[in-house]
């Protein structure tokens, strides 16, 4: 992509300017890949079931002023337009918005679209071009039929399994993790076939599920299994390889303390007046403290004991070892804020008001471009704009 180091961003075009997106997706996955393409500058235009619309538009509570606030959190920058797919006239406008797209993104259940005519054979025919993301729960083969549910995929997985305290429950993930790990992977793989295009004049399709998302994102857990035949097992907030790298209890409460290295626990020690543990052979080095783990963390924790975790945190940041505070979400907004990350952008509805404020896209571009900040569209909002278009 060019950059213009010399104009300011309101001039400088966004990445993905002139591309059209099709989004035939609902709940999560799909609609933040949408959204991601959204944010970086496409036209998404958000095919919607007339009197309900996306699933999540009802799901709830919390609901902001203008609506659920799960489908708000996926949704921004997008047109929404209602079509019946199951009437012969909607359907053909749907068809067109199809052979219009340079992108389309669709989470029926594998062969749904293929059934409406809007498969991805049957649109590539007319529109070569076309990028079409398929996303599902299992897959289009054996798991065709199964339903995809974050939650299910984090069970049957592993995910769950590696997740909670090793005498406890399994638990899941505290958001859709997979639906948005998912969404991640889709969004690359657009990108990627849409370079792929610029050399080669053809679109493709490309698939995503949930199951080989989460599996892709196991990283080292399940490389433990596959290169050394170790199935991992729940530590709940313990590191398999790195040790001490988990919540250490202080005189108030826990703090997350990562040490990466050998350096780093050295000045734990050192901050813990316990520096001769840093000598000891059962902790001198990582291997040593994840053989030993069991006897270190008593003794951190008792020294820990003697104040409390902010003030901890304050000493061991100050000699370049990791802590932090167990915080909740809006101490982390105002702690990624106080930083300078800007985590939050307003959004604006048709007339330019605010109406509210949602985490921004997590890239920051240098030189930067406008970015788009309209509102989550109200169901059907576009549907008179957009069919006039179609039909022109």
């Amino acid at each position: 992509m060019p950059t213009h180091p010399d104009l300011p961003p309101s001039s400088v075009p966004r990445p993905l300017e002139g591309v059209l997106v099709a989004d035939f997706s609902r709940v999560l996955a799909g609609p933040l890949a949408t959204m991601t393409l959204a944010d970086l500058g496409a036209r998404v235009i958000k095919v919607e079931r007339p009197g309900a619309g996306d699933d999540t538009r009802s799901w709830g509570p919390p609901f902001s002023a203008t609506g659920a606030t799960y489908f708000e959190s996926v949704n921004r920058n997008k047109e929404s337009v209602c079509l019946d797919l199951s009437d012969g006239g909607d359907l053909a406008l749907a068809r067109e918005l199809a052979l219009r797209a340079d992108v389309l993104v669709e989470n029926f259940k594998p062969g749904g679209m293929a059934k409406l005519g809007l498969g991805y054979e049957e649109l590539a025919a007319d529109n070569p071009g076309l990028v079409y993301a398929s996303i599902s729960g299992f897959g289009s083969a054996q798991g065709a039929a199964l339903p995809g549910y974050d939650f299910i995929v984090q069970a049957v997985g592993g995910l769950m399994s590696i997740t909670g305290d090793a005498d406890g429950s399994p638990y899941k993930a505290g958001v859709a993790l997979v639906d948005v790990l998912t969404a991640k992977d889709a969004t690359i793989g657009i990108l990627a076939a849409l370079q792929a295009r610029t050399a080669t004049g053809r679109g493709t399709r490309l698939e995503v599920n949930l199951l080989s998302s989460l599996q892709g994102a196991l990283a080292n857990q399940a490389q433990a299994y596959l290169g050394a035949g170790k199935v991992p097992q729940r530590m709940g907030n313990e590191h398999p390889s790195i040790v001490p790298y988990q919540l250490l209890e202080c005189a108030d409460g826990p703090l997350a303390v990562a040490c990466g290295n050998d350096g780093q626990f050295r000045r734990l020690a050192e901050v813990l007046g316990r520096p001769e543990l840093a000598d000891d052979e059962r902790f001198a080095t990582n291997s040593a403290r994840v053989k030993h783990r069991t006897e270190l963390i008593p003794l951190l924790e008792q020294a820990l004991a003697a104040t409390s975790a902010s003030v901890w945190q304050d000493k061991l940041v100050g000699v370049g070892v990791p802590a932090g505070p167990v915080a909740t979400i809006d101490a982390g907004i105002d702690y990624a804020e106080s930083l300078g990350l800007e985590p939050t952008i307003n959004v604006q509805d048709a007339s330019g008001e605010t109406v509210g404020r949602q985490v921004r896209h997590p890239i920051t571009w240098s030189p930067g471009f406008e970015t788009r900040t309209s509102a989550p569209p109200a169901l059907g909002e576009h549907t008179e704009s957009v069919l006039e278009w179609l039909r022109h």
